[in-house]
């Protein structure tokens, strides 16, 4: 998958290029997201973004005319984004579980934020549900496992 990671700080980048083992072709830059820099995306199918970028109605709809699918946050947190104008350009969006930062330490957590971001990644790509990693409108045809019968 192509991707453009926005407001990447230099502690990071050895936490995504371990995380990914160059899967994804993933461009790193330190801007944050915005009207100016949302150009970094063009020919992206999913972009990385940071709980300090200010992902707004008409930073998705630029996103979405250049292309992109999907926004992952490196967060737990998804009020930077506004969900209801990626849920109507069909734009899909994924953050951090909580759940997986628990226990965590402070020196621990660019790792299980890189690893996690990337796992959202490769199931978005898999075609696969993220389950509690999904904050779009649960439009994805999400299964059920049936029971199996011994």
């Amino acid at each position: 998958m192509r991707v453009v990671a926005y407001s990447i700080k230099s502690f990071e980048k050895e936490p995504l290029a371990i995380a990914n083992h160059k899967k994804h072709d993933i461009t790193l830059i330190s801007n944050s997201l915005s009207a100016a820099t949302v150009s970094y995306a063009e020919g992206k199918e999913a972009v990385i973004v940071f709980s300090e970028d200010q992902v707004s109605a008409a930073v998705i709809n630029s996103l979405a005319d250049l292309g992109v699918k999907f926004i992952a946050t490196r967060s737990t947190a998804t009020t930077h984004i506004d969900q209801d104008a990626a849920a109507e350009r069909n734009i899909k969006i994924a953050n951090v579980p909580a759940v997986s930062l628990m226990g965590m330490s402070e020196q621990g957590m660019p790792m299980a934020l890189a690893n996690e971001t990337i796992l959202n990644l490769d199931k978005w790509q898999q075609n696969r549900c993220l389950g509690s990693a999904c904050v779009c409108s649960r439009a994805c045809d999400q299964v059920t496992p049936k029971n199996e019968e011994p």
